[in-house]
């Protein structure tokens, strides 16, 4: 299947934009228990676009189904959704869901370039039955009109009769289905799959280059005509099955005869060519001497808004960030070159200023490009809670807090399948089974998932908490004792306990369901997250819930940071990360029961890492007056970093390790990556989480 990829990047995206649309859209309106008139003419519309695009890109399974839900939409306009039982409406909402997966399937399909399902007739006669049972007629759908072969022609069939090829087919596509010349193109290439080009011809004839041919199609209908009566019947399935056909009709020339004999003593008389005549009333398109109408106008406002947003390829955003990161590191390199020390140059200084704040301007504008709202990913977890409550019979109600937070879009789509799988497990293992139990509790029978976004400095927090039963801390140390993660006999707070729950392969369950049990647990959800520099953690008390928090960077490419010396190394420790620096001498410095250091800070103990000793440098200060402590503090993790010096504030682009320095495993021992500096030097950035977890270990 081959085709544009301009035009497929764009067909997806629509499809990816109108089924976000419909889950949207019907999950409110099961809420409501109905179908509001517009819900009914927004989802008629949305099927027919997804009709007609998935027609254009000749995906057949994606049409036929989107034609079918269009029809039964058709069915509910007209009856109302008054007309529809009670008892009915569960089951319609159940359908419309099922035909959203089937739409995510095959789109799926076509991204992973696989093929698509040829399969559907059960579904389609599941849509086909509910129709029915709305509409109060057979199941059976009704067949198009069309006579006998060998019956009169009306006098406009007449018209388009040919003695050569006699035996005729008159086809009418769905009204406003639109580009109706290339779907006629579309609908003889069906037809050479069951008959010989040699064996039919049609009109118009020049449909393919010619749009013109649109108008007059829309009029009169088009016209397939065979050799024989024999090559009509092998093709009649290919107009069948167009999903853009509304009905059709067999005729026969007038001299026509299905005996094969008599086709050589035919006389062929064409008709001679229709003009086509430019319709009355024209189009709205040519009507350009006219005043326009009210909705002409109306229509006009909303495709100037439209054009007022494009789409723009997420690779030309990287491009662009690429090329801002290149120039803040030219502009530090410009403003700190070291030929400039010692001189006095006020012009100089001043136009640097003013390049580093059209540097900064430029730098936002490109982050902001990239920030989108949480809200999409935010918004698919309703459909998660409301399939599993139906499997899992647990009334559980889904509450979105801040789903306007904006996070990079990379960014974003990492923490979608975490975000899933926390949600999940929620509902699998938080969310108690027995609303008796609930109640007795002194909980509301049904469950609640609390899943919230805000920003704080440089980072993003996510939270998703539930109110269900909490974390077993006896049944998780035991699994874990039988995993081989614990030692038995061994002493293990709380904390660590639940740090087992983000280890491989451990999960509660004891036998696999459709969504837990299979080996795949948080330990997943942590390496995403910490794939982007965030990190998880989780809080819970029994029979009360379970909190799990992700703190993860606005963006990834460019961050404020705080340059230090360690003797003659320097590093980069992330702003956000720091908490406060200070000065302290050997008196403040309490030993602690296996000979570290730890100092006290605001009533709190923290336990000091020398990043000289870290590290293991040759230079570097040792006596802890000399130097300068950083309070960092990344996630639960909180610790004092001693270095030599501070050299400053230093906006800096965040350059990823080579693969082959990462194949020594390098970022286990508190480094990120690294960035270039004013002088052309290589400064490693630190990730304090990281270091703190390597020392303790």
């Amino acid at each position: 299947m081959s085709m544009n990829n301009d035009m497929l990047e764009a067909y997806l995206f629509e499809m990816h934009s109108l089924l976000e649309q419909l889950d949207d859209l019907v999950l409110a309106a099961e809420e409501a228990h109905t179908f509001s008139q517009d819900d009914v003419n927004e989802i008629f519309r949305i099927m027919h676009t997804i009709k007609g695009s998935s027609a254009m890109m000749e995906f057949n399974s994606l049409m036929t189904i989107a034609h079918r839900i269009e029809d039964l939409f058709f069915v509910i306009r007209e009856k109302t959704m008054d007309a529809i039982s009670d008892e009915l409406k569960p089951e319609m909402f159940d359908l419309i869901f099922q035909s959203i997966d089937f739409f995510r399937e095959e789109i799926e399909k076509v991204e992973t370039n696989q093929p698509l399902s040829t399969s559907i007739d059960t579904f389609l006669d599941k849509i086909n039955s509910f129709s029915a049972k709305i509409s109060g007629e057979a199941e059976d759908e009704p067949a198009a009109p069309s006579a006998q072969p060998g019956s009169a022609p009306t006098a406009e069939e007449a018209a388009f009769a040919s003695a050569e090829f006699p035996f005729g087919l008159h086809v009418y596509f769905d009204e406003g289905v639109g580009m109706e010349n290339l779907r006629a193109m579309m609908l003889i290439n069906s037809v050479k799959d069951y008959c010989e080009e040699s064996q039919f011809d049609y009109y118009p004839p020049d449909v393919q280059m010619n749009p013109e041919t649109a108008n007059f199609i829309i009029d009169n209908g088009f016209y397939i005509r065979f050799r024989t009566a024999g090559d009509r019947e092998e093709a009649i399935p290919a107009v069948k099955d167009n999903g853009a056909v509304k009905n059709w009709q067999v005729f026969d020339a007038p001299e026509a005869s299905p005996a094969p004999a008599q086709k050589a003593a035919a006389v062929a008389v064409e008709p001679e060519p229709v003009p086509v005549e430019e319709p009355s009333p024209a189009p709205a398109a040519v009507q350009q001497s006219a005043a326009p109408t009210a909705a002409q106008q109306s229509a006009a406002k909303q495709a100037h808004v439209k054009e007022s947003l494009i789409s723009v390829s997420l690779s030309k955003l990287d491009s662009l960030m690429a090329v801002i990161s290149e120039i803040v590191i030219t502009e530090a390199q410009v403003t700190a070159s070291p030929d400039l020390k010692g001189l006095k140059l006020d012009n100089f200084t001043k136009a640097a200023r003013q390049l580093r704040s059209l540097t900064d301007n430029l730098q936002d504008v490109g982050l902001s490009l990239r920030m989108v709202p949480v809200s999409a990913t935010f918004q698919k977890m309703k459909r998660i809670v409301r399939d599993m409550s139906k499997k899992l019979k647990k009334e559980t109600n889904l509450v979105l807090v801040g789903e306007d937070t904006e996070v990079d879009k990379t960014v974003v789509d990492s923490i979608s399948d975490p975000i899933m799988h926390i949600v999940r497990n929620s509902m699998d293992h938080g969310i108690e089974s027995d609303r008796a139990e609930r109640i007795a509790a002194g909980k509301d029978p049904a469950g609640k998932i609390i899943l919230s976004a805000r920003q704080t400095g440089g980072e993003v927090i996510i939270e998703v908490i539930d109110d269900g039963q909490g974390v077993d801390d006896d049944a998780v140390l035991n699994k874990a004792i039988r995993q081989g993660l614990a030692q038995p006999g061994a002493e293990y707070s709380h904390k660590d306990i639940l740090n087992f729950l983000l280890m491989p392969g451990f999960s509660t369950n004891t036998e696999v369901t459709e969504y837990s049990g299979r080996g795949v647990g948080m330990d997943v959800v942590k390496s995403n997250v910490e794939s982007v520099g965030g990190t998880v953690t989780i809080t819970s008390e029994r029979g009360k819930g379970m909190t799990t928090t992700l703190r993860i960077p606005l963006n990834m490419s460019i961050m404020d940071g705080m340059e230090v010396a360690v003797g003659d190394s320097i590093f980069t420790v992330p702003i956000s990360d720091i908490q406060q620096i200070f000065k302290v001498s050997d008196i403040n410095i309490i030993q602690d029961a296996t000979h570290g250091e730890m100092v006290k800070i605001v009533d709190n103990f923290y336990s000091i890492v020398r990043a000289k000793e870290f590290y293991q440098l040759n230079g570097g200060v040792d006596n802890l007056d000399e130097g300068v402590l950083l309070w960092v503090e990344s996630g639960d993790n909180s610790f004092c970093l001693f270095v030599d010096e501070l050299i400053g504030e230093q906006q800096v682009v965040v350059k990823p390790l080579p693969d082959y320095v990462n194949n020594y495993g390098i970022k286990n021992y508190g480094v990120s990556g690294c960035t270039i500096l004013g002088d052309g030097s290589i400064s490693i950035i630190l990730d304090v989480a990281t270091i703190y977890s390597s020392q303790n270990n």
